[in-house]
C-alpha cells in the first residue's frame, strides 16, 4: 500500500490500481478481516504484500488462525491476475504505481518548453561515445601510470636513500651502542626487517600517486562514466557495465573487490564477476612492475606498466567470454541502470581522504604481514642446510630457503626465471604480493658484497634527508612535462644514475637464469605475478563469497593461465629473437 500523507487535509491518498486489481484486493482484504492478523496489519498493506509475494507475511498467514481462506483467496487472485496480464503481479504493481507517480508529478510541475544542456550533458556526449568513449578511458589510464612511473620516480630514489643509508646508519648505531652490532639481531634488523619491510616501504611514493590520480577520477564523477562506457564491452562476457564497478575496485584491491560484487542481482553474475577480479592489477603487484619495469626496461617502463594492467583486463575479456559459452551458457541477460552524477571539482579533502585511506591500508600490511613474513623469510635464510655455515652467517645456496624454492624451481625453468632466488619470491607472493619485492630485497640485498661505509652522525644524516628531498621535489616538477614529451628543463640530456644494488643484482640473476634474455624473462615474470592468485586474503574471500568448489577453481585456474601466460612470452619472445 502507497499513502501519500496531506497535511491540508490531514487524511492519506491510497494509490489506486486497475479495477480487476482493486477488485482481488477488496477479497483479500475482506478474508484478511477475518483473521487476528486484522489486529496488526492494515488489510488493504498485507493483501498488496502478499500479492507480491512477501515470502516472511505468507509464512505468517500460514500459521495464523483461519489463514488457510486467505490462501486459497491469495491463490485463486494471483492465478486471475496472471491469466489477465500474463506477467508477474509484482511488476504490474510496481508499474501502476509508477504510473501513479508519474500522474501525480505532471499534475504539480511546471516544466520548460526546452531542457537546458548542462556542462555534464555536454561532457558527456563526448566521454560517454559509443565509439570515443573506450579510447578515452584507455588514454585517461596510460596518463596515471605515465604519472606512477615517470613522476614518482624521484621520491622512490628518495625513500629508497633514506631507508638504505640515514636509517639503516642509525640503526645500527643504536645496535652498536647496546653492545648488539655484529650478531644475529644486527643481521634480523638490516638483513630482515629493514631489507623486507623497507623494500616495499619505497614504493609507497609510487602507490600514493597512482591513489591521487585515481581519487581525482573518482571524485569528479568520471569513473561512474567508465562503468557506463564499459558496459557494452561487458556484454560480450555475459555481464553488464555494473559487473565493471568491482573490477575497477579491483585495481586497488581485489579482496574488497570480491565482496563489491555482493551488488550484483544474480549468483552467475556474482560467481563470473569473482572469477574475473583477480586478473585486475592491484596496487600491491604495482611495486614489481616498477623494479623489473625500471631495470629492464628504463626507457619505456610507463608502457610496460600500462600494459600489464591491459594485458589483465584482456586476460578477464578472454577468460569471461570462454566461460559465458561453457560454464555459464545459459546466463540470462540482467539490464544496466545507473545514475550518471554530475561532474564537479573534486576537493582537496576529499581526495587527500582517499589517497591516505588506502595508502594507510598498504604501510600497515608493511606493517605486519610483510615484516611477519620478512622475518621468517630471515630465519629460512639463517638456517643452514648444507655445508658448516653457522647460524645467521649462512651462505644463500645452502640455506633452508633456497632447499625449499629450490624444489620448485624446476616448475618454472620453461618460463625464463627457473633459479631459487625468483621461484622463492613466487612462492612467497602467495601471502602478498608486496611480500615479492620484500623478499627479492633480502635476497638480492643478502647477496650483494656490503660496501663500507663511512661512520655518520644523526645531524648528517637528517641533513641528507632533508637534502634529498629537495632534490626529489625538483627532479618530480621536471619530469611532469615530459609525460607528453616536452623538455623543459633538459632533462633527458641528463646520465642516468647508475642502478641500485638490488637492482644489479635482480638484473645478473634474471640474465644468467634465463641464459641471456633478461629482459624477456623478467617480462614474463611480470606476467606470471599478473595473472597467478593475488594473496591468501582473496582465496579466503572468494571461498567466504563463493565456495570451495569455485574458489578451488579460481586458484588452480589462475596458476594454469599465468604457466601458459608467461611460457608463450618467454619461449615465443625467443622464436621471435626477441630479449
Amino acid at each position: 500500500m502507497t499513502v501519500i500523507g496531506t497535511a491540508a487535509l490531514n487524511a492519506p491518498i491510497y494509490v489506486r490500481y486497475q479495477p480487476d486489481i482493486e477488485d482481488e484486493l477488496t477479497r483479500l482484504s475482506t478474508a484478511i478481516g477475518q483473521t487476528p492478523l486484522l489486529q496488526r496489519y492494515h488489510p488493504r498493506w498485507l493483501a498488496i504484500q502478499l500479492l507480491e509475494g512477501d515470502s516472511g507475511l505468507l509464512t505468517e498467514v500460514q500459521n495464523a488462525p483461519n489463514g488457510a481462506p486467505v490462501l486459497q483467496v491469495l491463490n485463486d487472485s494471483q492465478a486471475r491476475l496472471r491469466a489477465i496480464y500474463n506477467e508477474d503481479i509484482d511488476v504490474i504493481l510496481t508499474d501502476q504505481r509508477y504510473r501513479f507517480v508519474n500522474t501525480l508529478v505532471r499534475r504539480v510541475l511546471t516544466r520548460p518548453a526546452t531542457q537546458r544542456e548542462t556542462l555534464s550533458d555536454r561532457v558527456d556526449k563526448i566521454v560517454t561515445h559509443r565509439l570515443l568513449g573506450i579510447p578515452i578511458f584507455l588514454a585517461l589510464m596510460w596518463l596515471v601510470f605515465k604519472l606512477t612511473t615517470d613522476v614518482a620516480t624521484p621520491y622512490l630514489e628518495w625513500v629508497e636513500e633514506a631507508i638504505g643509508g640515514p636509517l639503516t646508519n642509525q640503526l645500527v648505531a643504536l645496535l652498536t651502542l647496546i653492545g648488539l652490532d655484529g650478531t644475529w639481531v644486527e643481521s634480523l634488523v638490516v638483513d630482515g626487517i629493514i631489507a623486507g619491510v623497507g623494500g616495499v616501504l619505497v614504493f609507497v611514493p609510487v602507490l600514493m600517486t597512482l591513489y591521487l590520480a585515481l581519487a581525482i577520477l573518482e571524485d569528479s564523477g568520471y569513473m561512474a562514466r567508465a562503468a557506463f562506457v564499459m558496459d557494452r564491452l561487458m556484454h560480450i562476457l555475459g555481464l553488464h557495465g555494473k559487473s565493471f564497478l568491482p573490477m575497477i575496485v579491483g585495481f586497488g584491491c581485489n579482496v574488497p573487490a570480491i565482496y563489491a560484487t555482493r551488488t550484483l542481482e544474480t549468483e552467475k553474475d556474482r560467481i563470473l564477476t569473482g572469477l574475473l577480479v583477480p586478473f585486475m592489477s592491484c596496487s600491491a603487484r604495482l611495486p614489481v612492475y616498477v623494479l623489473l619495469a625500471t631495470i629492464f626496461f628504463p626507457a619505456y617502463s610507463g608502457l610496460v606498466v600500462f600494459g600489464l594492467y591491459m594485458l589483465g583486463i584482456v586476460a578477464a575479456i578472454g577468460l569471461g567470454f570462454a566461460l559465458k559459452h561453457t560454464l555459464f551458457k545459459t546466463k540470462d541477460r540482467v539490464p544496466f541502470i545507473m545514475e550518471l552524477p554530475p561532474y564537479h571539482l573534486p576537493t582537496l579533502r576529499g581526495i587527500w581522504t582517499h589517497m591516505w585511506e588506502r595508502t594507510a591500508s598498504f604501510i600497515r600490511r608493511a606493517g605486519t604481514v610483510i615484516m611477519a613474513t620478512s622475518i621468517l623469510i630471515w630465519l629460512l635464510m639463517a638456517i643452514p642446510t648444507r655445508g658448516d655455515g653457522a647460524f645467521a652467517d649462512t651462505e644463500l645456496d645452502d640455506s633452508a630457503f633456497a632447499t625449499v624454492a629450490g624444489v620448485v624451481a624446476p616448475v618454472f625453468a620453461p618460463l625464463g626465471f627457473g633459479s631459487w632466488e625468483a621461484s622463492g619470491a613466487l612462492v612467497t607472493g602467495f601471502i602478498a604480493k608486496e611480500v615479492v619485492v620484500s623478499t627479492m630485497s633480502q635476497i638480492y640485498g643478502v647477496a650483494e658484497e656490503e660496501e663500507a661505509a663511512e661512520p655518520t652522525t644523526l645531524v648528517d644524516d637528517l641533513g641528507q634527508v632533508v637534502t634529498s628531498f629537495a632534490g626529489a621535489t625538483i627532479d618530480t616538477l621536471r619530469a611532469i612535462p615530459l609525460i607528453i614529451g616536452i623538455d623543459l628543463m633538459g632533462t633527458e640530456a641528463e646520465d642516468e644514475a647508475e642502478p641500485a644494488g638490488l637492482m644489479r643484482a635482480a638484473q645478473s640473476n634474471f640474465e644468467v637464469s634465463s641464459g641471456g634474455h633478461g629482459a624477456l624473462a623478467a617480462l614474463a615474470f611480470m606476467v606470471f605475478v599478473l595473472l597467478y592468485t593475488p594473496c591468501v586474503a582473496v582465496i579466503a574471500a572468494a571461498r567466504q563469497e563463493f565456495g570451495n568448489r569455485w574458489m578451488w577453481f579460481s586458484v588452480v585456474g589462475q596458476l594454469v593461465i599465468a604457466w601458459i601466460a608467461a611460457l608463450v612470452v618467454f619461449q615465443g619472445g625467443r622464436l621471435l629473437g626477441w630479449g
